[in-house]
């Protein structure tokens, strides 16, 4: 699991945590044992790491010394969950990484520029779901000549030719989910003859 290391550091970190707040507070390991009916040999391994702290030993301790409970364990630091990656041009598209893991699905936010206006479809493995955040984006798929404004949603098998860009009115920036194994998200978007596309 990903968060193991993180908690086997935040275990290996409690006896020096420990022997820290017991000597800060002048307790000796013979005082502590009897304030808390653990024996000295347990604390002193606990301190050195060669016993495994559980809770059940750790209340004691924690009451003993008056400290709490999080002053000897540390909680594990939560990964700041911003993304930071940069933006990138791609075809005369700036595009915007919204996902820091790799894996099958990927998600972009991606602006398009007014000029983006000639159609050149391509094919790729995948599926793609997008949503328009503003603007108005035109998507041709296969036969089909779309327009999508503001809210509206398309998800289509990008082995379908397809397209998407400006209707010439502005510029347009859109949200994409991208699985390259084809995950479908099940949203799907008007054409101008109110056929879905």
């Amino acid at each position: 699991m990903q968060n193991q290391p993180t908690i086997a550091a935040a275990l290996a970190d409690i006896g020096p945590r420990l022997k820290a707040a017991r000597t800060h507070r002048n307790v000796t390991l013979t005082a502590l044992a009897e304030s808390t009916g653990i024996s000295k040999s347990t604390l002193s391994r606990l301190e050195s790491g060669q016993r495994r702290a559980s809770l059940e030993l750790l209340l004691p301790i924690a009451m003993a010394l008056q400290v709490p409970l999080d002053e000897l364990v540390a909680a594990p630091k939560i990964a700041d969950p911003r993304v930071h990656a940069p933006a990138r041009k791609v075809n005369g598209i700036t595009v915007f990484p919204l996902t820091r893991q790799p894996g099958p699905l990927q998600a972009f936010k991606m602006v398009m520029p007014a000029d983006r206006t000639e159609p050149e479809p391509r094919v790729h493995e995948g599926y793609e779901w997008l949503y328009v955040l503003s603007g108005r984006l035109r998507m041709v798929l296969g036969e089909h000549d779309i327009v999508l404004g503001p809210g509206e949603a398309a998800e289509f098998d990008t082995r379908q030719p397809h397209w998407f860009g400006s209707t010439g009115r502005g510029p347009v920036e859109i949200l994409s989910l991208f699985g390259s194994q084809g995950e479908r998200m099940h949203v799907r978007a008007r054409s101008r003859g109110g056929r879905t596309g």
